[in-house]
């Protein structure tokens, strides 16, 4: 039989076998073309000084806490010295205030009082010894009039020495102690402060990462607020990449994507942190419906800390759409 009687019943076997190929084979995943960033942490002094110590250099991993660098700091240790002794001065005189005199300064005051009793005594007797000689007429009337005065002079020596021994065995006075007690206060402030400008003269990283930059070498005279090493943690790394707008609509925050580049191995996995909500053209075109397939969105997509490292900024890659 002539093979031409077959073309009709192979040409409809055919048809049916590329429709079932689709079916077969499933559509392969989106892919776009992005490239790694990496959001910098400049670590920096508040105080200036000169650059004593370097502890760290370019490309090293370095741990949560880690010293980076210190800073020349006699000046400040020195005024956290002064601001201690400062302290423990506000603190002795407030206890002092508080406990009043000693005893031995109570003692002098207890045996001046004794003296002037004896006085008052002598004084009294005195006056006594003269009012009778006045009335027999033995004495002038001036002289009464000076034993009088002297025996009211130390009667009075007597009373302001009796306070004094009362006094001296209170403790000051309530304003007193309250005006002290906010002296300690501000002398605490004083070694807080001083602490804080000493501790800023040796800085230490806050988060682990890996040391991209340092940027000042010993000797180097640091103003306040300069970077002094650029730091990369891995948490800072994310992935640029654009979509059409068609796959824009898909995704999400929190949605996953995966990155391939190479050197990294296995493929990243990398979840999506922010979708720009202003679209762009590639390449610039004017608007229209038939260029709508043209439109774009900037996507950004971060890898866990343990996978951040395999990144590196400037790293082209290709992400894959889950």
């Amino acid at each position: 039989m002539p093979l031409v009687q077959y073309l009709p019943a192979l040409r409809v076997a055919l048809l049916a076998l590329a429709s079932l190929l689709p079916a077969c084979s499933g559509e392969k995943p989106a892919s776009y073309q992005g490239y790694v960033e990496g959001e910098y942490v400049h670590v920096a002094s508040p105080v200036g000084g000169r650059l004593d110590r370097l502890l760290v250099q370019r490309g090293q991993a370095v741990a949560a806490k880690a010293a980076l660098f210190e800073l020349e700091s006699e000046q400040e240790a020195a005024a956290k010295r002064q601001a201690d002794e400062q302290l423990k001065a506000a603190q002795a005189q407030l206890a002092d205030l508080k406990q009043g005199r000693r005893s031995p300064e109570v003692g002098v005051v207890q045996a001046q009082l004794a003296q002037a009793l004896a006085a008052q005594v002598q004084a009294e007797q005195q006056l006594a010894r003269d009012e009778a000689q006045f009335k027999a007429g033995g004495i002038a009337r001036s002289q009464l009039e000076d034993s009088r005065a002297n025996a009211a002079i130390r009667g009075a020596r007597v009373r302001e020495l009796s306070g004094q021994v009362e006094v001296s065995k209170l403790p000051a006075r309530e304003d007193q102690v309250q005006a002290q007690a906010a002296q300690v206060e501000a002398a605490r402030a004083a070694v807080t402060q001083t602490t804080w400008k000493l501790e800023q003269k040796r800085i230490a990283s806050t988060q682990a990462g890996l040391v991209s930059d340092t940027l000042f070498r010993e000797g180097e005279w640091v103003p306040a607020g300069s970077p002094v090493v650029r730091l990369l943690p891995p948490a800072n790394v994310k992935v640029r990449f654009f979509v059409p707008e068609t796959a824009a609509g898909t995704l999400k925050p929190g949605s996953g994507v995966t990155a391939r580049c190479d050197g990294c191995g296995a493929e990243v996995p990398l979840t999506v942190t922010f979708i720009s909500n202003d679209p762009e053209y590639t390449p610039p075109v004017i608007y229209s419906n038939e260029t709508r397939a043209k439109l774009v969105y900037m996507v950004e997509a971060r890898a866990s800390k343990d996978d951040g490292p395999r990144l590196r900024p400037g790293q082209p890659v290709g992400i894959t759409l889950r």
